[in-house]
Parts: structure tokens; sequence; C-alpha cells
């Protein structure tokens, strides 16, 4: 009875609100400590800097086995791949930075505590999950960008070689050149460079630009909008949350007065077909 008492208080800590703005805090308070390495600052600051990081990755250390002490089941953590991802951050930045040879990469390692806030905000976390879900069909749109890069870098390297061939001189530069123009990095310099060979060579960066910058762009715009739309929708329906959290309630209280109801007519039915049976004996 005492460990699940301690494992309610522990869950109930680990659910408050405030503790859940402290965290917030630390892990921003961390970011800048790291943040403060980069500097030149004398022994004495860098020696209260090594005592702060100290206190961060124990506050760090003691609120994830504070979250594993809160789980019913102990292996339950893991379940959750937010959780693994808290759990792997947190042993990372329990690599001592003074007196390891790899100095450098244990401070690079601590850098990844800022990530942290992923896991900690349910919004951000919402943000990330679309993103990994839209990855794929982005992978498509990708593609046919690549394509469609390549086809237009063939075509500019045949054609204006001879006019700039540090932009122009084969593929692999000419499709350089045009992921400069897609990103508007003075592409008029380079059309009006091509115009006075071939006067017409605008309708190849227009058409491109119209292409890369305006369709492709929007297209996958419209790809992340609609798996965010789908996450939040999902997000909303688990929390009971918004118009979609309560349509959901709707739903599931319907189906369950459904349930009682067809329930209650099937006692009905078999207390009448009883008392019929009853009433057909005493005749």
């Amino acid at each position: 009875m005492a460990v699940q008492q301690l494992k309610q208080q522990l869950f109930k800590l680990h659910q408050n609100k405030l503790f859940e703005f402290v965290v917030i805090g630390i892990i921003i308070f961390s970011a800048l400590v790291t943040g403060a390495r980069t500097y030149n600052i004398d022994s004495t600051m860098t020696n209260v800097v090594a005592w702060l990081d100290m206190f961060i990755t124990v506050f760090f250390l003691v609120e994830i086995l504070i979250r594993l002490a809160a789980e019913p089941r102990f292996f339950d953590f893991f379940k959750k791949g937010w959780n693994i991802f808290d759990f792997i951050i947190v042993t990372i930045s329990l690599i001592p930075i003074e007196g390891n040879d790899s100095v450098l990469l244990a401070r690079l390692l601590r850098i990844f505590r800022v990530l942290r806030l992923v896991s900690v905000i349910p919004e951000l976390r919402l943000l990330i999950s679309a993103l990994i879900k839209a990855l794929p069909r982005m992978g498509y749109i990708v593609l046919l960008m690549f394509i469609i890069f390549y086809i237009y870098g063939a075509i500019g390297s045949l054609m204006f070689e001879s006019i700039n061939p540090v932009l122009w001189g084969d593929i692999s530069i000419a499709m350089l050149t045009l992921f400069r123009i897609a990103t508007f990095e003075d592409w008029t310099d380079i059309m009006y460079e091509t115009m006075v060979e071939f006067p017409l060579s605008w309708i190849f960066y227009l058409t491109f630009i119209f292409l890369t910058a305006f369709v492709f762009l929007n297209m996958m715009i419209g790809v992340i909008l609609d798996v965010m739309q789908r996450e939040q929708e999902e997000y909303y329906r688990e929390t009971g949350e918004g118009e979609v959290g309560e349509v959901h309630w709707i739903k599931e209280h319907t189906s369950q007065i459904e349930q009682r109801l067809e329930r209650i007519e099937s006692l009905l039915l078999e207390n009448r077909g009883k008392s019929s049976t009853i009433e057909q004996e005493d005749k």
C-alpha cells in the first residue's frame, strides 16, 4: 500500500502544472548555461557554469527517476517514444565534461538537452509528429523536384555553358545554380546575363521559378497542413478538448446508450416471452 501511495504521489507531482513549468524553465536555463560556455569567461564564471551544469544534470536525473517511479510498471515507461527520447537525452547528459578525452563531444551532447522542450510541450510534440508522418509524402514531391532540377540543369548546361561556365559548366553546377535561382538569390543577374545572347531565356527562368517556388513549395505546405490537421484531430480526440473532442465524446456516449437500450429491449422481449409462456401454461 505504501508503495502504491508513493507512486500516486509521484504521478500527481509529475502531472502538476507547476512542476511542468519548472521543468520547462530548467530546460531553457540549461540552454543558456550551454550558450555561456561559448563566451570567453574568467575562471570564476567557468566554475559557476560548471556547478550550474551539474545542478541541471542532477535535476534532469531526478525528474526522469520520478517519472519512472510514477509508472504502474517499470517497463511501461519505455512504451512511449517520447519517454525513450527523454531517457536517452538524460543518459547522454550524464557523460562528464571535465577530465574526459572527448570534451568537445560531451559538450556538444549537452546541447541536445534543449530538445527536451519538444517532449515536454504537447504542441511541439504535435508539430514534430506531423512532420515525421509527412516525410514519406514529401519525399515524392522532392523526387519530382529533383527530376525538374535535372531537366532544367541539363538544358541550362547545354545552352548557357559558353556564357558563364562557372554557373553552367556541367549539370551538377547547373543544378546548384538553379537552387540559387529557386531561393531568389540574385537570380535576375543570372537571367540578364544569359538574355544578352538568348533574349528569350527569361522563359527558362520564369517557368522554373513557377514550378519550384510556387507549385512544389505549396504542395509541400499542403501536405504538412493536411497531416497537422489529422494529428490535431487525433490529439483532441485523445484529450477530449475542442470541437473534435466533444464530437468524439458524444459518439462514445451515444454508442453506450444504444448498447444499453439494446440490452433493455432484449430483456423486455425475454420477459414478454416468459410471461406469454406462463399464460399458455395456465390455460
